[in-house]
Protein backbone atom coordinates (compact mmCIF):
# COMPACT_ATOMS: atom_id res chain seq x y z
CA UNK A 1 0.00 0.00 0.00
CA UNK A 2 1.38 3.85 -0.94
CA UNK A 3 1.28 5.95 1.48
CA UNK A 4 0.30 9.78 0.63
CA UNK A 5 2.06 12.10 3.53
CA UNK A 6 -0.11 15.50 2.99
CA UNK A 7 0.99 18.83 4.38
CA UNK A 8 -1.95 21.50 5.04
CA UNK A 9 0.03 24.96 4.95
CA UNK A 10 -0.90 28.17 5.19
CA UNK A 11 1.64 30.81 5.43
CA UNK A 12 3.90 28.52 7.07
CA UNK A 13 7.24 29.07 5.32
CA UNK A 14 8.96 29.29 8.13
CA UNK A 15 7.86 25.92 9.61
CA UNK A 16 7.90 23.90 6.31
CA UNK A 17 11.78 25.45 6.25
CA UNK A 18 12.31 23.60 9.61
CA UNK A 19 10.47 20.47 9.82
CA UNK A 20 9.72 19.34 6.03
CA UNK A 21 13.31 18.27 5.17
CA UNK A 22 12.91 15.92 8.13
CA UNK A 23 9.57 14.40 6.62
CA UNK A 24 11.26 13.49 3.33
CA UNK A 25 13.95 12.74 4.93
CA UNK A 26 12.24 9.98 6.79
CA UNK A 27 9.59 9.22 4.19
CA UNK A 28 11.63 7.24 1.56
CA UNK A 29 8.62 5.00 0.09
CA UNK A 30 5.91 7.33 1.02
CA UNK A 31 4.53 10.07 -1.72
CA UNK A 32 5.24 13.49 -0.19
CA UNK A 33 2.43 16.29 -0.58
CA UNK A 34 2.54 20.29 0.37
CA UNK A 35 -1.93 20.97 0.17
CA UNK A 36 -1.65 25.24 0.10
CA UNK A 37 -4.58 27.35 1.25
CA UNK A 38 -3.41 30.36 -0.76
CA UNK A 39 -1.00 31.25 1.18
CA UNK A 40 0.51 35.05 0.36
CA UNK A 41 3.68 34.21 1.40
CA UNK A 42 6.60 32.69 -0.32
CA UNK A 43 5.89 29.31 1.35
CA UNK A 44 4.70 27.69 -1.88
CA UNK A 45 7.85 28.89 -4.10
CA UNK A 46 10.21 27.80 -1.23
CA UNK A 47 9.05 24.09 -1.89
CA UNK A 48 9.26 23.76 -5.57
CA UNK A 49 12.49 25.52 -5.89
CA UNK A 50 14.17 23.15 -2.45
CA UNK A 51 12.26 20.02 -2.59
CA UNK A 52 11.08 19.11 -6.13
CA UNK A 53 10.32 15.97 -5.49
CA UNK A 54 7.14 17.37 -3.25
CA UNK A 55 3.96 17.33 -4.98
CA UNK A 56 2.22 20.90 -5.02
CA UNK A 57 -1.42 21.25 -4.57
CA UNK A 58 -2.87 24.70 -4.83
CA UNK A 59 -6.54 25.59 -2.94
CA UNK A 60 -8.63 28.25 -4.60
CA UNK A 61 -8.63 29.76 -0.54
CA UNK A 62 -7.78 30.00 2.78
CA UNK A 63 -10.48 26.80 3.33
CA UNK A 64 -9.12 25.94 6.67
CA UNK A 65 -8.27 22.38 7.76
CA UNK A 66 -11.59 21.00 7.18
CA UNK A 67 -12.63 22.27 3.39
CA UNK A 68 -8.25 22.61 2.72
CA UNK A 69 -7.94 18.88 3.08
CA UNK A 70 -11.13 17.80 1.70
CA UNK A 71 -10.62 20.13 -1.40
CA UNK A 72 -6.98 18.59 -1.56
CA UNK A 73 -7.35 14.48 -1.16
CA UNK A 74 -9.15 14.80 -4.58
CA UNK A 75 -5.93 14.70 -6.06
CA UNK A 76 -4.59 12.24 -3.78
CA UNK A 77 -4.69 8.75 -4.67
CA UNK A 78 -2.79 6.32 -2.61
CA UNK A 79 -4.52 4.26 -0.60
CA UNK A 80 -3.31 5.48 2.74
CA UNK A 81 -3.34 9.48 3.56
CA UNK A 82 -1.34 10.66 6.68
CA UNK A 83 -2.44 14.13 7.09
CA UNK A 84 0.00 15.73 8.98
CA UNK A 85 0.32 19.05 10.50
CA UNK A 86 2.92 21.50 9.18
CA UNK A 87 4.68 21.91 12.71
CA UNK A 88 5.12 17.63 13.14
CA UNK A 89 8.58 16.72 13.47
CA UNK A 90 8.78 12.73 12.50
CA UNK A 91 11.08 10.27 13.47
CA UNK A 92 13.29 7.59 11.81
CA UNK A 93 10.59 4.97 10.39
CA UNK A 94 7.65 6.75 11.81
CA UNK A 95 6.22 4.85 9.23
CA UNK A 96 6.63 1.38 9.25
CA UNK A 97 4.40 0.57 12.19
CA UNK A 98 1.57 2.23 10.71
CA UNK A 99 1.97 0.32 7.19
CA UNK A 100 2.43 -2.73 9.22
CA UNK A 101 -0.77 -2.29 11.01
CA UNK A 102 -2.71 -1.37 8.34
CA UNK A 103 -1.06 -4.11 6.35
CA UNK A 104 -2.03 -6.79 8.76
CA UNK A 105 -5.21 -5.19 10.36
CA UNK A 106 -7.69 -4.79 7.23
CA UNK A 107 -10.68 -3.83 9.99
CA UNK A 108 -8.51 -0.82 11.08
CA UNK A 109 -8.72 1.89 8.80
CA UNK A 110 -7.46 4.93 11.03
CA UNK A 111 -4.32 5.49 13.34
CA UNK A 112 -3.12 7.77 15.08
CA UNK A 113 0.95 7.55 16.69
CA UNK A 114 2.34 8.79 20.02
CA UNK A 115 2.56 12.85 19.94
CA UNK A 116 4.87 14.42 22.31
CA UNK A 117 5.51 17.84 22.47
CA UNK A 118 8.46 19.29 20.78
CA UNK A 119 9.29 21.61 23.24
CA UNK A 120 9.49 19.13 25.75
CA UNK A 121 10.07 15.79 24.38
CA UNK A 122 9.33 14.36 27.63
CA UNK A 123 5.96 15.30 27.93
CA UNK A 124 2.68 14.08 25.84
CA UNK A 125 1.39 16.85 23.56
CA UNK A 126 -1.78 18.17 24.29
CA UNK A 127 -3.57 17.75 20.47
CA UNK A 128 -3.69 13.73 20.68
CA UNK A 129 -0.97 12.52 23.12
CA UNK A 130 -1.97 8.52 23.25
CA UNK A 131 -4.83 8.44 21.68
CA UNK A 132 -8.21 10.05 22.48
CA UNK A 133 -10.97 9.51 24.31
CA UNK A 134 -14.79 11.34 24.30
CA UNK A 135 -17.33 11.48 27.73
CA UNK A 136 -20.89 11.09 27.26
CA UNK A 137 -20.61 15.32 27.04
CA UNK A 138 -18.46 15.25 24.05
CA UNK A 139 -15.49 16.47 26.17
CA UNK A 140 -12.35 15.13 24.81
CA UNK A 141 -9.41 13.74 26.72
CA UNK A 142 -6.56 11.83 25.79
CA UNK A 143 -4.48 9.05 27.54
CA UNK A 144 -1.50 11.36 28.42
CA UNK A 145 -3.53 14.88 28.66
CA UNK A 146 -6.70 15.18 30.51
CA UNK A 147 -8.02 18.94 30.34
CA UNK A 148 -4.67 21.12 30.94
CA UNK A 149 -2.91 18.50 32.60
CA UNK A 150 -0.59 16.89 30.52
CA UNK A 151 1.85 13.83 31.47
CA UNK A 152 5.39 13.02 31.18
CA UNK A 153 6.14 9.69 28.73
CA UNK A 154 7.01 7.09 30.42
CA UNK A 155 6.01 4.06 28.70
CA UNK A 156 2.63 3.66 30.35
CA UNK A 157 0.84 4.30 27.15
CA UNK A 158 3.04 1.86 25.24
CA UNK A 159 0.37 -0.38 24.31
CA UNK A 160 -1.31 -0.52 21.00
CA UNK A 161 -5.11 0.13 21.71
CA UNK A 162 -8.05 0.94 19.92
CA UNK A 163 -9.00 4.33 20.53
CA UNK A 164 -12.31 7.14 19.48
CA UNK A 165 -10.58 9.24 18.49
CA UNK A 166 -7.35 9.91 16.41
CA UNK A 167 -5.51 13.31 16.34
CA UNK A 168 -5.59 15.48 13.05
CA UNK A 169 -2.09 16.71 14.06
CA UNK A 170 -0.98 13.36 12.33
CA UNK A 171 -3.86 11.05 11.64
CA UNK A 172 -3.37 8.45 8.88
CA UNK A 173 -6.84 6.68 7.09
CA UNK A 174 -7.55 4.76 4.50
CA UNK A 175 -8.51 6.54 0.95
CA UNK A 176 -11.27 4.23 0.71
CA UNK A 177 -13.11 4.75 3.91
CA UNK A 178 -11.91 8.54 4.17
CA UNK A 179 -13.96 9.10 1.00
CA UNK A 180 -16.64 6.43 2.20
CA UNK A 181 -17.35 9.20 5.02
CA UNK A 182 -17.38 12.38 2.58
CA UNK A 183 -14.03 13.38 4.69
CA UNK A 184 -14.43 16.29 6.95
CA UNK A 185 -16.99 17.90 8.10
CA UNK A 186 -16.65 21.81 5.81
CA UNK A 187 -18.45 23.80 8.21
CA UNK A 188 -16.66 23.50 10.90
CA UNK A 189 -13.94 25.11 9.36
CA UNK A 190 -10.73 24.18 11.97
CA UNK A 191 -10.97 21.99 15.36
CA UNK A 192 -12.68 19.01 16.57
CA UNK A 193 -13.40 17.73 12.54
CA UNK A 194 -11.22 15.01 12.90
CA UNK A 195 -13.14 13.62 16.14
CA UNK A 196 -16.31 14.42 14.52
CA UNK A 197 -14.92 11.94 11.65
CA UNK A 198 -13.82 9.39 13.80
CA UNK A 199 -17.24 9.40 15.52
CA UNK A 200 -18.83 9.01 12.19
CA UNK A 201 -16.52 6.34 11.16
CA UNK A 202 -16.86 4.40 14.87
CA UNK A 203 -20.97 4.63 14.25
CA UNK A 204 -19.32 2.69 11.27
CA UNK A 205 -17.66 -0.06 13.27
CA UNK A 206 -14.72 1.11 11.80
CA UNK A 207 -11.58 0.43 14.14
CA UNK A 208 -9.29 3.31 15.24
CA UNK A 209 -5.76 2.72 16.65
CA UNK A 210 -2.94 3.94 18.18
CA UNK A 211 0.58 2.65 17.33
CA UNK A 212 2.57 3.79 19.86
CA UNK A 213 6.09 2.03 17.72
CA UNK A 214 5.71 5.43 15.57
CA UNK A 215 6.33 8.55 17.01
CA UNK A 216 6.26 12.07 16.60
CA UNK A 217 6.94 15.34 18.14
CA UNK A 218 4.22 18.41 17.69
CA UNK A 219 5.04 21.78 18.47
CA UNK A 220 1.30 23.08 18.90
CA UNK A 221 -0.90 26.21 18.22
CA UNK A 222 1.09 27.23 15.24
CA UNK A 223 -2.01 28.50 13.36
CA UNK A 224 -4.00 29.37 16.80
CA UNK A 225 -2.69 29.52 20.11
CA UNK A 226 -4.10 27.75 22.71
CA UNK A 227 -5.24 31.11 24.47
CA UNK A 228 -6.94 32.77 21.58
CA UNK A 229 -10.97 33.74 21.74
CA UNK A 230 -11.42 32.31 17.64
CA UNK A 231 -9.81 28.97 19.29
CA UNK A 232 -12.35 28.83 22.21
CA UNK A 233 -15.19 29.83 19.73
CA UNK A 234 -14.28 26.50 17.08
CA UNK A 235 -13.78 24.66 19.73
CA UNK A 236 -17.54 25.45 21.73
CA UNK A 237 -19.51 25.78 18.08
CA UNK A 238 -17.62 22.45 16.90
CA UNK A 239 -18.55 20.23 19.80
CA UNK A 240 -21.69 21.64 20.10
CA UNK A 241 -22.17 20.34 16.13
CA UNK A 242 -20.26 17.17 16.62
CA UNK A 243 -22.87 15.83 19.43
CA UNK A 244 -26.39 16.74 17.26
CA UNK A 245 -25.00 14.85 14.00
CA UNK A 246 -23.57 11.41 16.63
CA UNK A 247 -25.36 11.43 19.33
CA UNK A 248 -27.97 8.68 19.55
CA UNK A 249 -31.52 9.95 19.49
CA UNK A 250 -33.03 9.09 22.36
CA UNK A 251 -29.76 10.97 24.39
CA UNK A 252 -29.83 14.04 21.88
CA UNK A 253 -31.41 16.70 23.12
CA UNK A 254 -31.09 15.67 26.76
CA UNK A 255 -27.32 15.97 26.37
CA UNK A 256 -27.50 18.68 24.49
CA UNK A 257 -29.18 20.81 27.15
CA UNK A 258 -26.86 19.59 29.82
CA UNK A 259 -23.92 20.58 27.77
CA UNK A 260 -25.61 23.81 27.18
CA UNK A 261 -25.33 23.94 31.39
CA UNK A 262 -21.61 22.87 31.53
CA UNK A 263 -21.13 25.70 28.51
CA UNK A 264 -22.56 28.25 30.75
CA UNK A 265 -20.09 27.33 33.76
CA UNK A 266 -17.18 27.59 31.47
CA UNK A 267 -18.28 30.96 30.42
CA UNK A 268 -18.66 31.85 34.09
CA UNK A 269 -15.09 31.21 34.96
CA UNK A 270 -13.86 32.80 31.96
CA UNK A 271 -16.06 36.30 33.45
CA UNK A 272 -14.01 35.04 36.91
CA UNK A 273 -10.48 35.13 35.41
CA UNK A 274 -11.58 38.29 33.51
CA UNK A 275 -10.91 36.75 30.32
CA UNK A 276 -13.90 38.47 28.84
CA UNK A 277 -13.10 37.88 24.95
CA UNK A 278 -13.18 34.12 25.64
CA UNK A 279 -16.35 34.73 27.45
CA UNK A 280 -18.06 36.27 24.49
CA UNK A 281 -16.62 33.74 22.20
CA UNK A 282 -18.92 31.12 23.86
CA UNK A 283 -21.56 33.27 23.26
CA UNK A 284 -20.98 33.95 19.85
CA UNK A 285 -20.71 29.85 19.40
CA UNK A 286 -23.76 29.34 21.01
CA UNK A 287 -25.64 31.76 18.50
CA UNK A 288 -23.91 30.21 15.24
CA UNK A 289 -24.83 26.35 16.59
CA UNK A 290 -28.19 27.74 16.68
CA UNK A 291 -28.32 29.04 13.35
CA UNK A 292 -26.23 25.96 11.96
CA UNK A 293 -28.39 22.97 14.09
CA UNK A 294 -30.76 22.26 11.25
CA UNK A 295 -27.92 21.79 8.41
CA UNK A 296 -25.85 19.61 10.99
CA UNK A 297 -29.40 17.47 12.37
CA UNK A 298 -29.86 16.66 8.74
CA UNK A 299 -26.35 14.97 8.57
CA UNK A 300 -26.83 12.37 11.23
CA UNK A 301 -26.81 8.85 10.07
CA UNK A 302 -29.24 6.13 10.29
CA UNK A 303 -27.55 4.66 13.26
CA UNK A 304 -25.34 6.38 16.10
CA UNK A 305 -23.97 4.29 18.69
CA UNK A 306 -24.75 4.18 21.95
CA UNK A 307 -21.45 2.89 23.37
CA UNK A 308 -19.55 6.12 22.26
CA UNK A 309 -18.22 7.23 26.06
CA UNK A 310 -16.40 5.26 28.91
CA UNK A 311 -16.39 7.69 31.15
CA UNK A 312 -20.37 9.60 32.28
CA UNK A 313 -18.34 12.75 32.79
CA UNK A 314 -14.73 13.92 32.85
CA UNK A 315 -15.65 17.36 34.18
CA UNK A 316 -16.35 15.75 37.59
CA UNK A 317 -14.03 13.48 37.44
CA UNK A 318 -11.45 16.28 36.60
CA UNK A 319 -12.39 19.03 38.98
CA UNK A 320 -14.70 17.09 41.38
CA UNK A 321 -12.74 13.76 42.28
CA UNK A 322 -9.53 14.86 41.26
CA UNK A 323 -8.69 12.08 39.39
CA UNK A 324 -6.14 14.35 36.68
CA UNK A 325 -4.89 11.70 34.76
CA UNK A 326 -6.07 9.08 32.36
CA UNK A 327 -5.24 5.90 34.43
CA UNK A 328 -7.06 7.27 37.67
CA UNK A 329 -9.99 7.28 35.76
CA UNK A 330 -11.15 3.82 35.54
Amino acid sequence: MKIAVVILNWNGRQLLEQFLPGVVRNSPDAVVYVADNASTDDSIAFVAREFPSVKIIRNAGNFGFAKGYNTALQFVDEEIYALVNSDIEVTENWLDPIADTFANEPDTAIIQPKILDFKNKALFEYAGAGGGFIDQFGYPFCRGRVFDTVEQDEGQYDDAIEIFWASGACFFIRRDIYRMLNGFDDSFFAHQEEIDLCWRAFNHNVRIKYIPQSVVYHVGGATLQQGNPRKTYLNFRNSLLMLTKNLPKDKLYLILLQRMVLDGLAGMQFVAKGKWKHFFAILQAHGAFYRLFSSAYRKRASFQSKEYYKIKSIVVAYYVQGKKTFLKLF
